[in-house]
């Protein structure tokens, strides 16, 4: 039977929604179901057999349509939708996974979002649609578009893949959602056909094409992002919180602060999401059984916090506390200042750097630190290595794994037991391109052309001997990033920031005691990994960051 679809007009090219059932009236629902919610928008396709659908999805591959969804039933004679739905992710591995279960079939649904990296699954019936599907398939499909609308975008950015100029244009671009289409000059003829008439000359890489026609040659990443505008300006002179760290714990505090009233302004240096946005998958997260990406939950957060008022002022950083009587100020990069009540630190932590030869040299050459996800596909097919033990690198290198033809994690100590997940141990044992090489580590680095091509390794015993890579992603623990709070926030001796009743005797001068989340500056309150003694997780930010928001209009209060 051949796949059965709406028929758009042959110059318009709507993304597929593809739906696979053996059984023809529920399949005839299943389509018109997904016609009535999102036929507009989308080309809904169905076919009645895992077998017929793969061939749907080969040919619209071939005509260059893109794929939005995949809807499929679980139990579907000569290939369950599970089977199905692991080879259709070959052929469009960024198309959304759906599959449609009965009661009975829950446990194998659950057992599939690890399997296929499934994305929901839906129990039948789903009656009425406007509550029970298509809010679901709606999320999907704007996370879907979010993505697609990234690759498809108008900015071009035009270099070497091996320079760190380049990647951190890439970086910053692909941090902060802005669409755009990377060209590598040494393998895209587009690239090089491009610098022909923009006339560019090669030592002037990287170069930006701007939609508006614009050429920019060498920027920095402040320079672009003053020209896309990204950079935020501060539209009010006095908030009633300002909070510093664009994080999960930074995030939820603007959610919360300004749904409940309070002029709110969130600074971050980089983008938002922080430490948390370049993972890969936090598959652990409450509420999201099929996880979801730390630049999707991002995303997600920014948009909130937006759309309940507060103001996300993004390629900022914060250079100095100052504390005048009853008003905080923040000091900022470029000489700006903001006024507040009160003040969140949520600044988070940075990755902490190797310090071994070579390394220091390639990095943004082969040598990344954190998942740098903007490099995934570029190592297909290539050996590469993942440097830390814990959550961080095990996540990175089961998001690589999909891509590289092989994955050897370096782990200093013993096994992964002490500082990694049992979920992604599970993982990782289970993917057969990925090696764990537990006492070992990485003590030197060497490149060809500029590029990392060579770890030098070390055992527990003493051995070294040279290994081969094409690029590495170091995951080794992670420094406060408190430099601009000197002299004025108490922190333990290693940085990380002080509160509640550890701040007593660190210049508390109050008669009450200091709030649970408040630093030794009353009005000033930390929350997410930067504050001592955190629990380093993601849901743990989310809730410090949404408590401190009652903390500050218990402060507010007593003003």
């Amino acid at each position: 039977m051949a796949a059965t679809t709406d028929a758009p007009p042959a110059a318009e090219r709507r993304p597929v929604i593809l739906a696979v059932d053996d059984e023809p009236a529920v399949l005839a629902a299943v389509a018109r179901d997904l016609r009535r919610g999102f036929g507009e928008r989308y080309r809904i396709m169905r076919t009645s057999s895992g077998a017929e659908a793969l061939d749907v999805l080969a040919q619209v591959r071939a005509r260059g349509e893109q794929v939005a969804l995949l809807v499929a039933d679980q139990r579907m004679p000569g290939m369950e939708g599970t089977e199905y739905l692991a080879k259709a992710r070959e052929l469009v591995p960024d198309a959304k996974r759906v599959l449609l279960t009965a009661y009975a079939d829950t446990d194998a649904a659950i057992a599939a979002i690890n399997e296929v990296a499934l994305d929901y699954y839906l129990m039948k019936p789903w009656d009425p649609p406007e509550e029970q599907l298509y809010p679901v398939l709606e999320d999907l499909l704007t996370t879907w578009e979010s993505g697609a609308a990234l690759e498809a975008g108008g900015v071009r950015v035009i270099g070497h893949r091996f320079s760190k100029e380049s990647h951190d244009l890439r970086d910053f671009l692909a941090r902060n959602r802005v669409p755009a289409n990377w060209l590598d000059v040494e393998r895209d003829r587009e690239a090089r056909e491009l610098l022909t008439i923009a006339d560019v000359a090669p030592d002037r890489l990287p170069v930006v094409l701007l939609e508006d026609g614009a050429v920019i040659e060498r920027p920095s990443v402040l320079e672009l992002a003053e020209r896309l505008g990204v950079v935020g300006v501060p539209a009010a002179d006095h908030y009633d919180l300002v909070i510093v760290g664009g994080g999960p714990a930074g995030l939820a505090a603007a959610v919360y602060g300004a749904s409940e009233g309070l002029k709110t302004a969130l600074v971050e240096r980089e983008a938002p999401g922080g430490q948390a946005g370049q993972s890969s998958r936090i598959e652990n997260y409450l509420g999201f059984p099929s996880g979801l990406s730390g630049s999707d939950l991002a995303r997600r957060a920014a948009d909130q916090a937006r759309r309940l008022g507060a103001e996300l002022l993004t390629m900022q950083d914060a250079t100095r506390l100052r504390v005048e009587g009853s008003g905080r100020f923040v000091e900022l990069t470029g000489g700006g200042e903001l006024s507040a009540t009160s003040v969140l630190i949520a600044s988070g932590v940075s990755y902490r750097q190797l310090d071994a030869p070579g390394f220091a040299e390639l990095t943004g050459a082969g040598v990344y630190y954190g998942a740098a996800l903007t490099e995934a596909r570029s190592c297909r097919d290539q050996h590469v290595v993942v440097i830390g033990g814990a959550n961080s690198a095990g996540q990175a290198a089961v998001h690589f794994a999909q891509y590289a033809s092989r994955v050897t994690m370096l782990v200093r100590g013993e096994s992964l037991t002490r500082s990694m997940s049992h979920y992604l141990i599970e993982q990782i044992a289970a993917l057969e391109n990925v090696e764990v090489r537990t006492g070992t580590q990485a003590v030197a680095a060497a490149g060809d052309d500029g590029h990392l091509a060579r770890l030098t390794l070390r055992s527990g015993d003493g051995a070294e001997w040279i290994e081969e890579v094409d690029a590495c992603f170091v995951f080794i623990g992670a420094a406060p990033r408190t430099d601009w709070l000197d002299g004025v926030v108490a922190r333990d001796p290693r940085g990380f920031v002080l509160a509640g009743l550890d701040v007593r005797d660190h210049g508390w001068g109050l008669a009450r005691d200091p709030f649970l989340l408040e630093t030794n500056v009353p009005g000033v309150f930390v929350a997410g990994d930067v504050r001592a003694r955190s629990v380093k997780r993601v849901a743990s930010a989310v809730g410090e960051g949404s408590m401190s928001v009652s903390l500050v209009h218990e402060y507010l209060a007593e003003a």
